[in-house]
């Protein structure tokens, strides 16, 4: 592993300009891509001490082995310039967004002498415009279907083409009146064009003027008396309404927008993306990528502007780049950004957060979809058996393991500065959650906030559950549902879930936790489960009496699958926390009112689950409890009224709770 101070510049030789920076590695290739206003300054923050870096900076500059730079005039030309390099040399520690999926998009060959207009999937093409990309195939083929009553442009394929040119007669769009027949000549090249740009204009959003013009025609087509062509046309207006409703109006001022959202985790990022022209969508896409660089989220969506917008052509960049894109986060140097933006559309380009109103709401929307395409993708990454074979693999090889962990116990510890301490172990088998043997615990032994003391007794408690298990159970073959032979209770035959050891034990937190579960094991004289921590804030694996942490690649599988063992145990934690404080809140609160006894305080609670849904009900509602009367309702809701809301710091998750 190369020492970053091996290749460190001298002092001085770095320009204080802005320009463009490239780190290699020991065979040459460029691993990682930036900008920075100030050369010297940007590049020196890398050579500090290791332990003071991102971890995801600290493992690309100990992977380099050399940095060159690029000076350049403006942070515009080294924004342009930072791009270009990215596109060139594809580096591995630049994010890279990539399509969660194929998406359609509507596409007019308009380099063609006759263009035609198709759906299509994959990369984009010179000489063709484009449209959408959207969500489903068959809704934008319906719509071409419904416009090209009103617009006779070709849409048959070359062949198709070329054979009616040989035999003389049109396909059979030609006959019905959706096709004008090029092919035969009964349109001349200029008059297709006209309709092909309509067309392609009706698409791009600027549908007011087109709608007014055929409204116009049909009036003047009835005074004429020309009642058939006026027929026709109210036709084609009925056509376009139809195929603009299945496009629906988000922004009432009509406005062009790009509205993007992310949505992120410590390995991933998903990106969506929704196309406003003209108030309404146009399209949508959705991006996936690794997070393998230094980038919070302003910088992110830094990244992303570049991939989406830079490499676009310029005669396209009018209707390919908005007036007005919303983000969830502006990016460091907004003002560059909007400048490379708009000297490549030509026109004013904003980048900035919707605040209020409908683009906010809209905003909201496209986060919850990007929310949904994360939580859809690891669900396929979760569920895919070749890749849980692959983490359990790479646990095994990180950790030096005799055998791969097919049993992973994990705990976490949750309490509120010091009260109401709880614990859960959450149990994966062949890389799956086993819900049904999940565990909570309340700790009882240990005063104030200790997680030290409090993750030794849950593994004192949980693994003496074991060897009392083990010693009492037998063997049995006769288990309903079972695959073979299963520890059973000798009096019950029930199954003994506690009796199974785990192939490796996780504890969320660093070495201290470690340590503590560690000695919890060896008092119980248990030395062949291997125990390892995994620290949330710099996702390391922490292995006892090690004074350096393993580190698993950012893309490790294994990395990703300790991660949502420990995710799902903090989660599993912190409702049983809520829960158990919910309860104890309720009960304190209702302790003094009058006639209300312990059976009474647990009906309710029972009933309404919380001490803020019992804050909001009625009085009425709270005398349909069984055994409440209307008086003693009366009290409960002064009782409850009385109570403020209490606010609290939670130590686990860090937010500002309500109690």
């Amino acid at each position: 592993m190369p020492n970053p101070l091996s290749y460190r510049p001298r002092p001085g030789t770095i320009p204080t300009q802005p320009g463009v920076y490239r780190f290699r590695d020991g065979n040459g290739r460029v691993i990682y891509v930036g900008k920075a206003k100030n050369l010297r300054a940007r590049l020196s923050s890398y050579f500090q001490d290791v332990g003071n870096l991102h971890p995801r900076t600290a493992t690309m500059v100990t992977t380099a082995a050399g940095v060159e730079w690029t000076v350049v005039n403006t942070e515009v030309e080294a924004l342009a310039l930072e791009y270009s390099w990215i596109k060139e040399y594809d580096p591995r520690f630049n994010v890279k967004y990539r399509d969660d999926k194929s998406y359609p998009w509507l596409a007019v060959t308009v380099g063609e002498e006759f263009p035609r207009v198709m759906v299509g999937r994959g990369a984009k093409r010179k000489g063709t415009r484009y449209f959408g990309p959207y969500g489903h195939a068959w809704a934008i083929r319906e719509t071409v279907d419904i416009l090209l009553r009103v617009f006779p442009m070709r849409s048959c394929s070359p062949g198709v083409f070329k054979r009616s040119q040989q035999v003389g007669r049109p396909c059979l769009l030609g006959y019905i009146d959706k096709c004008s027949a090029p092919c035969v000549g009964q349109i001349s090249t200029a008059d297709h064009r006209r309709i092909v740009d309509d067309f392609c204009d009706f698409m791009a959003g600027r549908t007011s003027a087109f709608t007014k013009r055929i409204e116009q025609e049909m009036y003047a087509a009835s005074e004429a008396l020309e009642f058939e062509r006026a027929a026709r046309l109210r036709d084609d207006l009925g056509a376009l309404e139809r195929a603009m409703e299945k496009q629906a109006v988000v922004l009432g001022d009509g406005a062009d927008a790009d509205v993007i959202a992310l949505a992120e985790d410590p390995l991933e990022v998903a990106v969506q993306i929704f196309y406003v022209r003209g108030g309404r969508i146009r399209g949508q896409r959705g991006w996936v990528a690794d997070r393998v660089d230094e980038g919070e989220t302003d910088k992110l969506v830094e990244d992303f502007l570049l991939q989406l917008y830079a490499g676009i052509d310029r005669a396209e960049a009018r209707d390919s780049i908005p007036r007005e894109i919303l983000v969830p986060a502006l990016p460091p140097d907004v003002e560059t950004v909007e400048e490379l933006l708009s000297e490549i559309r030509g026109s004013r380009v904003r980048v900035r957060i919707p605040q209020r109103g409908d683009k906010k709401t809209l905003m909201e929307t496209v986060a919850r979809n990007a929310g949904q395409t994360l939580a859809l993708h690891k669900t396929k990454r979760a569920s895919d058996l070749t890749t849980r074979n692959q983490a359990l693999e790479e646990i095994q090889e990180a950790l030096e393991l005799g055998e791969v962990p097919l049993r992973i116990e994990c705990y976490d510890i949750s309490n509120l500065q010091g009260t109401e301490v709880v614990a859960s172990m959450v149990v994966f088998e062949d890389g799956l959650p086993r819900k049904s043997e999940y565990r909570r615990f309340v700790i009882r032994g240990v005063d104030g906030q200790n997680d030290v003391a409090s993750m030794d007794e849950v593994i004192t408690r949980r693994f003496k559950r074991l060897l009392d298990e083990q010693a009492t159970s037998v063997v049995s073959t006769e288990v309903d549902g079972a695959d073979g032979p299963m520890l059973v209770d000798p009096e019950t035959g029930r199954p003994r879930k506690f009796a199974y050891a785990p192939g490796l034990v996780v504890v969320d937190g660093g070495p201290p936790q470690v340590a503590a579960a560690r000695r919890a094991l060896d008092a119980l004289g248990i030395e062949d489960i291997p125990v390892v921590g995994l620290a949330k804030r710099l996702e390391e694996v922490w292995v006892p009496e090690e004074e350096d942490p393993v580190i698993l690649p950012r893309s490790s599988e294994g990395l990703y699958l300790l991660q949502r063992i420990r995710d799902e145990a903090h989660r599993f934690a912190i409702t049983h926390h809520r829960n158990r404080r919910s309860k104890s809140m309720v009960e304190s609160t209702l302790d003094d009112v009058p006639g209300l006894g312990e059976v009474r305080r647990k009906t309710l609670l029972k009933h309404f689950g919380s001490l803020r849904k019992l804050r909001a009900a009625s009085v009425e509602e709270l005398s349909e409890v069984p055994g409440i009367g209307p008086r003693t309702a009366q009290a409960i809701k002064a009782a409850v009224a009385d109570q403020a809301p209490a606010m609290a710091v939670n130590t686990a998750t860090g937010e500002i709770e309500e109690g």
